[in-house]
Order: C-alpha cells, then structure tokens, then sequence
C-alpha cells in the first residue's frame, strides 16, 4: 500500500545539473487572447527531458496563458553543455530572451546584475515555497524555486548482501565506507561508487555529499557565508579524501573519461556500481534508479568523518526561471508564477520523480528511498559547492580531474583555490 508523505520545508542555495535537451530551436509557442494584443515573451531553457518534462511544460504555458491569454510564448530550447555560454554571448550581444531558466547558486548569483529583482512580485509566494535562498542576492529576489535538489547517496542492495554487508545498515562513518568499498571491490565485479568526471563535476558532488561529517556546523556555516579557508584543515582533508579514493580504486575505470550525465548513473543502474551520489529531482534520482533496481535501492546519508559534526542531508532550492528584460518585468513575473503552480507541481511530482518545492504537495509513492529522503528534509544543509563564485568552481573542476589521475597534489590544489578566492 502506497503511503502519502507531505514534503517538509526547507532552506538553503541551489544548483541542479540537468542533461541538455534539443538544439537552439523552439519548443513551442503558446498564443491566446487578453491583456497586450501582439506582446511575446521569449524564453530560454534547455529542453524537456521526457513526456512528463513536456507535461509540465504544457501545464506552465497554459497557467501562464489564464492570466495572459493575449501573449505569445516562445521557448527556445538551447543545449546544456553549451546553455550560458550561448546565454552570456546572447546577453552581451543584446539578443538575449526575455526570461531565462537557472541553475540555483552560483550559475543565477554569479549574474544578478544582468537580471531584473522580482521581490515584491513573488512575496507572496515565500510562505508557500521552500529553496529561495538560492535564488536571492543582496536583499532580493531574482526567481522562485521550482524543485528542491540534493545529492542524496544511492546504493545497490543486492551487490552489498554479495559483498557480504548488510544492506539494511549502510555505513556511518568515513571508516565503515572505506571498509565497505573494499569489501565491495574485492567480492563484486562492481566498483565501489560509479562516477562520470569528464566534466570535472565529479569533486562538487563529492564536496556537497560528504561536506557534512568533515566540517562543523560553524565551519559549514562560514562557508555558505563566503568565510572560507581552502588551505585549513578540514577543507584540505576533503581534497584529500577524494584523491585518496581514487588510489584506493573506488570508481568504474576511465572515470575522466566517463559522462555524469548519463553514462555515470547508467552503470549504477545496470549493477555494475554499488553507490552513486545521485540527485533528488530530474534526473538521476529515486524514481529512475528504481525503476531499474526496485526493492535494491537504499539511500544512505552523509558519513560521520570527524567528532563535533552534525550530519544533514545536501539538499536546497534547484532551477527557476529569472527575468533578463526590465520591460517584460510583469509578463515575467508572471510567467515564474506559473512555474510554481500548485496543479502543475504536483502531476509533475510523481510523473517525473521531483521533489517539488511547494510544501504543500504530497508526494505519493511507495519508494522507500523518496520517503527516506522526504524524512531528511528538516535537517537538511545547503550545498556547498553552489557558495563558490564561478571561477572558483570551474578551477574546482579541472583540479578534481588532476587529483583524480594524480597529477597535482592536495596541498598545490588547496593553494590554488585559496588564491582564486583572494
């Protein structure tokens, strides 16, 4: 019997990284009749990526089309692995869209000057919703969460039982993982955690999924703030601790060579992983890793790795859209309303494996992973990685790589994020 489980609220930044969808072509445009004959709002994202996607958007675009059924809406469907750089080149040349969908975190923060403050617009939506930090610079607010996104840590049930684990009590310390991942690599033909790093995204997952039991809660606090020392004790441990599960042989072979999305989490799927640091929402999450695995998921939370730490699942606001034109400020505006609506919101939930941030939709599913992860909401911590500027994080990427094939040391990759922060 299925059981109904409400979505707690919860705080924090935001990032989430979809796969890319579609070329730079239209999707669709919605044109209706009322309120400005002839006005057209253009809008950028990276496409849908299956039937329930497209539902949601077909949902949007016909919320959005009540209050405006005068006004066209063009979306413009850009490729991921291309979508700011085609966005900043856009923006700078003055061609950009009128409203533009974000990642939460340092991919929306790192651009505010260039987008247009929706505070007052959305402030009665803030009791409703939860993740708006991730979406707020400087006293304003630049877009409203439409999921909330975390890297919970997914694991295979049957190749733990194989490797002679219980499978119904992962492991809780950085110790009984280490121990864990030997026993798996030694027992199986699977690799302890399935990892694609061909886009160097690798560390940032790591750095958010485990950043809970190295640092202290004021250490961790410090670091959302911006108060950060790359080159202090428990940032150079978490560096260390990648590198070192690299030589311990932890991951699939040819790891930099492998893409996160999808070719990382088709191995775990396939059983050919025993964990992964997957995501709760759009991708890579329960709903998918279910449907290949069943009653062999489990999800496991953050390990303890040092004393005074207090464990939380990497959880917070994930993608908005942002209005790039101050003269489409209210078609705009009202457009990010219809992102968040509640009946939209919620035949997406389940159709498409989201966790959604109205906090008034119940997500009803009998997958004992969603309702672990649901339950972990209240303690939750935002995501490490998404305080970094930009520069910082793409640096973060190609030193991930390197410590990975063991081409630049800790202590050279702590100076060199240290410096890249002043």
């Amino acid at each position: 019997m299925k059981r109904t489980i409400a979505i707690s609220a919860l705080v924090g930044a935001a990032a989430l990284v979809l796969t890319g969808c579609g070329g730079a072509s239209p999707s669709g445009s919605t044109a209706a009749t009322g309120g400005g004959a002839g006005d057209k709002l253009v809008v950028w994202n990276w496409g849908d990526a299956d039937e329930a996607a497209a539902a949601y958007t077909a949902d949007v675009k016909a919320a959005f089309a009540k209050a405006h059924p005068d006004v066209e809406v063009e979306i413009v469907n850009q490729p991921f692995d291309q979508y700011y750089t085609l966005l900043g080149s856009a923006m700078e040349a003055g061609t950009g869209p009128d409203v533009a969908l974000f990642n939460g975190g340092t991919q929306l923060k790192s651009r505010v000057s260039s987008l247009v403050p929706v505070t007052d617009e959305l402030a009665d939506l803030q009791d409703t919703l939860a993740g708006w930090p991730a979406f707020e610079a400087d006293g304003e607010t630049y877009s409203a969460p439409m999921f909330l996104q975390g890297f919970p840590i997914y694991y295979n049930k049957a190749l733990f039982t194989s490797a002679g684990l219980d499978a119904d009590n992962p492991p809780k310390t950085w110790d009984e993982l280490t121990a864990a991942c030997t026993a798996i690599v030694d027992k199986t033909d699977a690799s302890c955690f399935a990892l694609g790093n061909k886009e160097g995204l690798g560390i940032e997952f790591f750095l958010s999924g485990f950043g809970s039991g190295v640092f202290t809660p004021d250490e961790y606090d410090d670091w959302i703030s911006g108060t950060r020392d790359w080159t202090s004790e428990h940032a150079t441990q978490v560096l260390q601790m990648w590198a070192d599960s690299s030589k311990a042989g932890w991951y699939n072979d040819g790891a930099n060579s492998t893409a996160m999305f999808n070719d990382s989490f088709d191995l775990f799927s396939a059983g050919k992983s025993a964990m992964v640091i997957g995501l709760m929402s759009g991708t890579a999450h329960w709903k998918q890793f279910d449907e290949f695995l069943g009653a062999d998921l489990g999800f496991m939370m953050p390990v303890t790795v040092n004393s005074g730490t207090t464990l939380g699942l990497p959880a917070e606001g994930g993608i908005g859209y942002a209005v790039l034109k101050a003269d489409k400020k209210e078609l705009g505006s009202d457009w990010i309303r219809a992102t968040v609506d509640h009946d939209a919101l919620a035949a997406y939930s389940l159709a498409g494996g989201q966790i959604t941030s109205d906090t008034t939709i119940k997500l009803d599913t009998d997958i004992a992973s969603a309702n672990d992860i649901v339950a972990e909401l209240g303690g939750s911590k935002p995501l490490l990685h998404t305080a970094l500027e930009g520069e910082t994080l793409d640096l973060l990427h190609r030193l991930g790589q390197q410590l990975l094939g063991g081409e630049v040391t800790v202590a050279d990759a702590a100076a060199q994020l240290a410096a890249s922060e002043g």
